[in-house]
Parts: C-alpha cells; structure tokens; sequence
C-alpha cells in the first residue's frame, strides 16, 4: 500500500494566504445589476417593498424572492476548533470562512459564517433560533459535546430548515457508505456483524446511530470510551447519550470487546488499536481507523499481520479516505433545491446508499481524466468515490432531494430527476476539475520544471508549493543568495531543498551555447560569442536551452517581462512544432461556463489560413481537457452582416475548414454574444453552433487580449493562459504580475504536456 507525505506549508505562507488582497476568505457579490437609478429603485426602495409584501402574506415566497433558498449559515462558538479545542468564537472564524467556502466550490451554496461567542447552550439556542429565518439551513461545526448535541436537537425541534452538525453526521454518512461496500466486498451480512466503536463523542455516536438505522444490529454493537466498554450498570461517565449506546455485557476493555469482530470503527486516538488486536478480529476484518491527523493504527501495521482487511482512513495519503467533503456539501445541495424542513434519517440513508452506489460503478473516461488518468476499480481499496470526482454533484443532491420528497419534508418536488441531474452538473467551474485531473495525473510522473524569474516572490513561492504538492521537481533560475534570502522572507529555512542554476555552471553553459549556436549561426547569422552573450545574460534563454538540451522537462516564464518579450526569447531556442502554428490559447470560465479564446498573443492578423490551423490545433487541445470543441468564428458581424473585407476573410477560414472535412463542429462569421447565448438559437435554426460555442477564434490578437483582459479585470471570471499552443517544447509564459496560481497552474500544464505530448514528432 503506497503512503506519500502530506503537503507541508509554513504559517507564514498560510497567514499570506489568508491576508492576501482582500483579508479572509469570502465576499459578498450582488447577483443583480447595480448600475442604474432605476436598478438601486428596484433593489431597495420603493421596489423592494412588492416582495416583503408578498413574504408578509406568504413566507415560503421567501424562497422565491431573496437569497434565502441557496444560503447556510455556519455556525460555531470555538469550543471543538479541528482538535485544537475550545479557542474562542473568533478563533473558529478561519475555519468556518473555510467551510463556507468549501460550500460554494464543491455544491455552488452561498454561506456565511456566524461566530457565537456563548458557553451557554441555551443562549446559542436562542440566537440561532432569532436569526435562522434568514437562512435555508444550519451548518453547525466545532462545538464540543455534549452541548453539540443538545443544540442540534432543540433546533431540529423548533426550526424548519435542516439543521446539520456536520462532525457528526457527516463523517456518519461517509463511513456508512464505506460500511455498506466493505461488507458487500467481504460477503458479509449487516444484520449479523459485530461491530466495535473506539470513542464515544459527536461523530462515534452519530456513525452508530446510522449504523442501525441501516440494519446493524444494537445488541452486536459495542462502544468504548475512555474508561473502557460503554455497558449497561456501569457507574460514573455515563452521561443521557451515551447511555444510548450501553449494552448488557460482560466484556470490559478493547482487548476483550475485539475478539471476534468483523467492523472496528476508530474515532479516538492514535496509537489505540494494537496489531494483537487486529489479529483477534474475525475473517476479512473492516476496520476504519478514522482519528485525525493519525489514524488508531496505521494500515501498514493492519498488513504486517492481515493480508484479508479493508482499511479506510482519515487521511488523504491512503486509500478509502473518509471524508466529509464527499458528503455535506451536496447533502445541504439536495436539502435547499426541494426546499427541504429537515435533513432526517432517511435522507442521510440515501446520500449513503448513493456514495456507495458511485464507488460500484465503471469510472468513465471523462472522470479518468479529473482524477489524474488514474481509473480506480472497485474493491478492497476503492470502496469511497474520490473527494473530486466530478460525478458527486449530480448524483448525491439527487438522492438526497428524492428521499427528502418521498418523506414528506420537502416543500418543493423535482419533477425530472434527469433534468435536475444535469443542471446540477452545470453549477460547478469545470477548470477545478480539469486542474485537479492534470494536478493528480503530473503527481505520478514527477518531472523537472525550470522558473526562469527564479528571484521573483511569486515565482518563488509558486515553485516551493509545486515542489510541496509535490506536482513536479521544481528548478529555479537566479542568483543563489537572492533567491535564499527571498525563501528566508517567505518564511522557509533558507538551505530549502530546490535545485538553483544560473550561467555559473561553466558546463551547462558551454551545451547550451554549442545548441544555440548550431541552431542561429545560419538562421540569423549569429556568432558563437553573441550566442554566448545570450545564454549569459538572458534567464528566458537559459530556461528554455535547459528544456532543449534535455536537462529539464518543460519551463515556466513570464511574469517579470512583456510576454512578447518572452516569446521572441523562447523562439530564439526553438522552433513551432512540424505540421503546426504556434498561437496562444486562453481558458476562460465564468459562472461555470468554459471558453477558450485564441489567438491571443502570437498573430497580430492572422490570415484566413492561420485562422483554419488555430482552430484546428485549438480542438485537439480541447479534447484533452475533456471537451467536445464547438469553434465559432467571431467578428463585429454576423453571417455577413455588416459584409466588410475583415468578414470575407474570416468567412474564407470556415470555407477552409469544410475543404479540410474536419471532425469538429464550427461556424462564423458571428458575433461573440450570437456564438455564446442560446437566446439567438431561434433566430438563426440553420447554424449548429450559434449559442453553443465554447471556442471563439479571434479575427486579431488585439481583439483576443482586449476582450479576455477585460473579462479578467471586470466580471467575474477565472483565465488560465495563455497557453502557448503549437511550440516544439513544453515551456509556457505567464503574463505580466501574474498570482502564484497562475504560475503553479501554467508550471503544471507544462508538466502535463511534457509528458503527454510527442514533442519530435
């Protein structure tokens, strides 16, 4: 069973992280216009008051009208922050800034945070209670038993929303999906095992409680605390609920609770489960030892004295991670969408019942892809679909939402699950897969990336964190004392483990000066001594002769210089691809839609048949990231209209394509709001693209730049690019002041391609 390290940062990159731009983690962002008079009138008075009237007479129009049916509030009073115990209400601000942000990435729900800062169950009662009318569903995180308890259940009682606390029941859902597949695997019936829980707080009382709600049997379930087996006549540190979970029994300790087991379900503590025990447990023992951050027994010690076990784990760096990010997100999606007044037993049987259906099933290509090209198979060691599986969201919400109606605590019915299956697909911004796929893809094929601004800070911190991820080997071009005193200020040891090079190395110099030579002496009659010059001065250069000279994989540069600058660098070493134009593509997502535009920095005006070949090479490069390329053509005109010498030329691209017979669909001329809104599909029925498109082909790179930086700057959208698209190496350059994402997402994609792509072809 291979194990990896957890990635490792330093409290000052996270304090960066979290005090960069704008301090924390969330915003709030107007879902209306705001622009005008009348837009402020209709916002707020006197527009505002036709919907409170209609909420005075109808409170479910609340729904209809506000925010209410797509938002939770997180709620925690810092008494149980993550292990670190009780730290105050402020204290727990990052985390449930965090957990609301985990919200909206994974299921598209709007949270805010809410701090209490109150020991007083009753108190937190009542201030939930007053403000709760606001909010579609409770999210309750970190608040330490048995207060944790009592809340939840005073306000199931008195509200009519779902009310969650996630420590509990989510960690109860996920491992009851896990129970569900581990026994199916082992051929074991769940009316007959005999199951031992270590720990008897929030979550190991709640795991136990779906356990029997899903057919293990009271009697064959033992739990421990801290003073050993939880029975019946034990006097002292019983309290109500645990009273719950006491059996008549004469068994006192976990050595003696173990003996013949078929489940131990661990939430407790390190070190808790011996290999004596594991050996005492029965035939194919299922054993989840899910204390955080390490586990009751690691599962190379379970393997050192059992080949027959399934093991699931807290931690991501083993197979069968219990997670709750597989759960609670698209439970509460499932919840709000029908309205729902309650998350009950059955609701949280069906998320169950649908995590373990998802881990049966054959991975598809398209889920290959997001998780990295790795395609798990059902068995001993996938009996828990991946956190990023992009599948969860259309299959968990519609489980939950259709239990939700059967039970009756649905206000709203769904009626086409297939329908609302799809729009929830919808929701999410594809690029988080594409990245995560190509992110765990690279993690197995470790390669060699050059930084060329090696003393630039985020070029810096970008190759510490891809070399932390472990996304690649990481190699940085500068002088050797900048850059540790760069690392120091980061706040990393400055004798950081990351390879620096520069033109010192008198040998790597020589190689890249003979290459470069060989290839400029007659392209552009340079001499041995200029190529020498070159190589010295110019780290662009230097980067890309690294790649060329096979002393690394691919390149990563920008960011401190034009990207033109760059470019006529890099082109200096190496040549387009045979057979292929070298054009610059973007990746742009906004409100979960993908557009890619090109090209939109190499061609100033590219002819009709440079048009062709960028959308060509644009839906090869499509495909690998998953997928089917609609190209459309775009202009100031549509289908001739306005008919102008710009317009033939472009129109004379697509005749190119249809003498080409190429595989893809496409169109143009069109304007950019025809090829994206389906409002213009039923005025022009004749065209397969219009509304459609999700590659636009520029007719300049002056319109590509403008129309992508101003997307960028002002409206809610994510770019990824330019990607440098048809060049004979794996290098990519990054735009002026590009974030660290951008330069660890390009570094990536450099990574990918590298290995991939048959570069001497």
């Amino acid at each position: 069973m291979k194990k990896t390290k957890i990635d490792h940062y330093t409290d000052k990159e996270a304090l960066d992280f979290h005090k960069d731009k704008k301090p924390g983690k969330i915003e709030i962002i107007s879902s209306k216009n705001m622009t005008t008079k009348r837009d402020l009138a209709l916002a707020y008075s006197p527009g505002v008051a036709a919907p409170v009237k209609m909420i005075s007479e109808n409170p479910e129009a609340a729904y209809d009208y506000t925010s209410k049916g797509n938002l939770v509030a997180v709620i925690s009073n810092g008494s149980a922050i993550l292990g670190m115990g009780n730290l105050g209400a402020l204290a727990s601000k990052p985390v449930m800034e965090g957990k609301a942000v985990l919200f909206k990435r994974f299921a598209d729900i709007d949270s805010i945070d809410l701090e209490i800062d109150c020991s007083d169950a009753e108190e937190i009662i009542k201030s939930i209670k007053n403000f709760a009318p606001s909010f579609g569903g409770i999210n309750l995180e970190d608040i330490a038993a048995p207060d944790c308890f009592i809340i939840e259940q005073k306000l199931k009682e008195i509200l009519d929303i779902p009310v969650f606390h996630d420590d509990q029941h989510g960690t109860a859902i996920i491992t009851t999906a896990a129970l569900f597949n581990a026994l199916d695997i082992t051929g074991k019936s769940i009316e007959e095992i005999k199951v031992v829980v270590n720990g008897a707080g929030a979550s190991a009382q709640a795991c136990t409680e779906l356990f029997k709600n899903s057919g293990v049997k009271s009697k064959n379930i033992i739990m421990l605390d801290r003073k050993g087996v939880i029975y019946k006549g034990r006097n002292g540190g019983i309290d109500q609920w645990k009273s719950r979970y006491a059996n008549e029994t004469k068994l006192r300790t976990l050595d003696e609770a173990i003996n013949g087991a078929d489940v131990f379900l661990g939430l407790s503590a390190k070190g808790a489960l011996k290999k004596e025990h594991v050996k005492k447990m029965a035939k194919k023992p299922i054993i989840f030892a899910c204390a955080n951050p390490d586990p009751e027994i690691n599962p190379e010690e379970i393997n050192d004295v059992r080949d027959d076990a399934i093991i699931a784990t807290g931690r991501s760096d083993y197979p069968n991670q219990v997670n709750n990010l597989i759960g609670f997100p698209y439970i509460f999606r499932g919840a709000l969408d029908v309205r729902s007044k309650t998350i009950n037993e059955e609701m949280k049987v069906a998320a169950a019942q649908a995590i373990a259906k998802l881990a049966r099933e054959d991975v598809p290509d398209e889920v290959v892809a997001a998780m990295g090209g790795e395609r798990p198979h059902y068995g001993k060691d996938y009996i828990i679909p991946s956190t990023f599986d992009p599948r969860l969201i259309s299959i968990i919400p519609a489980a939950v939402a259709k239990a939700a109606m059967e039970t009756g605590v649905a206000r709203k019915n769904i009626e086409d699950l297939d329908i609302y299956r799809d729009q929830l697909k919808q929701r999410l911004d594809p690029t988080v897969t594409i990245m995560q796929g190509i992110n765990s893809y690279i993690k197995k094929n470790q390669k060699k990336i050059v930084f060329a601004d090696g003393e630039d800070e985020n070029t810096l911190k970008a190759a510490i964190a891809f070399k932390n991820s472990k996304l690649g080997i990481p190699i940085l071009i500068g002088k050797e004392d900048k850059i540790k005193e760069q690392i120091k200020n980061i706040g990393y040891n400055e004798n950081f483990d990351i390879e620096i090079v520069n033109s010192k190395d008198a040998k790597k110099r020589n190689k890249y000066v003979k290459h470069l030579f060989q290839k400029l002496q007659r392209e552009q009659g340079l001499l041995e001594r200029d190529c020498d010059r070159l190589v010295r001065n110019d780290r662009v250069i230097w980067a890309t002769s690294m790649v060329a000279c096979g002393d690394a994989d691919g390149a990563v540069t920008g960011n401190t210089r034009r990207f033109g600058a760059s470019l006529d660098k890099i082109k200096q070493v190496v040549d387009a691809r045979a057979g292929e134009i070298m054009f610059g593509l973007n990746m742009v997502v906004h409100k979960g839609k993908t557009i890619f535009v090109g090209d939109t920095s190499v061609h100033e005006y590219p002819t009709s048949e440079q048009m062709a070949e960028i959308a060509i090479s644009t839906a090869r490069v499509v495909r690998l990231f998953g997928f089917e390329p609609k190209v459309a053509f775009v202009s100031h005109s549509t289908f001739g209209q306005p008919l102008t010498s710009r317009t033939k030329h472009i129109r004379n691209a697509v005749d190119l394509l249809k003498e080409k017979k190429v595989d893809f669909e496409f169109d143009g001329d069109m304007q950019p709001d025809v090829a994206l809104n389906s409002e213009y599909e039923e005025l022009y029925p004749f065209s397969k693209i219009v509304g459609k498109a999700n590659i636009l082909i520029m007719p300049g790179q002056h319109s590509a730049a403008i129309s992508y930086k101003m997307m960028k700057t002002l409206g809610d959208t994510k770019v990824i690019g330019p990607l440098l698209i048809g060049i004979g190496l794996p290098i990519e350059i990054a735009p002026l002041r590009s974030s660290t994402s951008d330069l660890i997402n390009l570094a990536s994609i450099a990574a990918y391609s590298a290995d991939i792509i048959d570069y001497k072809k």
